[in-house]
């Protein structure tokens, strides 16, 4: 063979290695859960967060950072793995603003939310992201009293971890954003301070819950109250209203016999007269008598139940008779 053959041997060789190089480099895929950066020459280009397949120079020139877009969790004071839990009590240990000393762990959610800073501003951002973790918490914890570190207080030292943390990692740049912050257990390393204190919490629990049963059940008296007087209202206002709409029609019944008077009032008189009497003796018959001289005729307006009327009969007959 000659030595021309074996250069043009030795090229085809390098040119298919090349080839291959360019094929398996140029293309990578990102998935739905991932987050991309394109490096060249070791420099960040651009990030890619679009899954699916993409584009890129081959290696050397270009390389990509795969990162996930996940949230993670840092657990503090703890170490959960297989079901088995694996405390660390030289870290969890701080001391409260009251000189008392507590044991303290917690649960920290975070994300990456820019992959280049997350790469390339610290050499190991989970070890800056546990530092941070660990001096907010003793800070917070520095700052409470015992008291509210251990029973209602927890709310807000989770809270204040939380902001004084997210200040911290936004000052070290690293690329994480914080999203959550709970606390798991805050206790105390004596086993009968932490009896006493269980007491208080069981006591203030018993408190809590017999005020709200108080509250309970004033509102509802309070509801009971409000829909009776709503009642009485309503009742009132329908009396107002009845009472209005007699008061008219007694009103255009006056109006009524008003007219009938001015037309006839001597015959209006005397109807209003035996009406009266007829409503304040309802029991009693009333007659009409007119006396002509000797004989005085009467009859009855109203006869009692179904009784017929008298006829009218004159006094000087039953002289007579007698």
């Amino acid at each position: 063979m000659t030595l021309r053959k074996v250069y043009v041997l030795v090229g085809a060789i390098v040119l298919a290695v090349l080839l291959l190089l360019v094929g398996l480099t140029s293309w990578y895929t990102v998935d739905e859960s991932e987050q991309a950066v394109i490096l060249t020459f070791g420099e960040v280009e651009e990030g890619i967060s679009d899954p699916g397949l993409h584009f890129k120079l081959p290696w050397p020139i270009q390389s990509v950072e795969t990162l996930s877009k996940e949230t993670f969790s840092l657990q503090f004071g703890y170490e959960q793995k297989d079901g088995e839990v694996k405390d660390f009590p030289d870290e969890t240990k701080m001391i409260t603003g009251d000189e008392n000393i507590v044991l303290a762990d917690l649960v920290v959610q975070w994300k990456i939310t820019d992959p280049e800073k997350y790469l390339f501003n610290a050499e190991s951002p989970k070890d800056v992201l546990y530092d941070a973790t660990s001096a907010s918490l003793r800070s917070i914890i520095g700052s409470s009293k015992i008291d509210d570190a251990l029973t209602s207080g927890k709310a807000e030292i989770e809270a204040d971890v939380r902001d004084l943390l997210s200040s911290l990692i936004e000052k070290y740049d690293i690329g994480v954003s914080i999203l959550a912050v709970k606390l798991q257990d805050v206790e105390l390393p004596n086993e009968d301070v932490r009896k006493a204190f269980t007491d208080v919490t069981d006591a203030r629990e018993t408190m809590n819950t017999k005020i709200n049963e108080a509250n309970k059940y004033r509102n509802q008296k309070l509801n009971e109250a409000e829909g009776e007087k709503d009642a009485i209202i309503s009742r009132a206002e329908g009396e107002k209203a009845a009472r209005i709409e007699r008061s008219r029609g007694d009103v255009a019944v006056f109006n009524a016999l008003y007219g009938e008077y001015e037309g006839n009032p001597e015959i209006t008189r005397e109807r209003l007269v035996i009406e009266t009497l007829e409503q304040v003796l309802p029991g009693a018959e009333i007659y009409i008598m007119n006396d002509d001289g000797n004989t005085m005729k009467y009859f009855p307006l109203r006869t009692m139940n179904n009784e017929q009327p008298k006829p009218a009969v004159e006094e000087g007959s039953e002289e007579n008779n007698g």
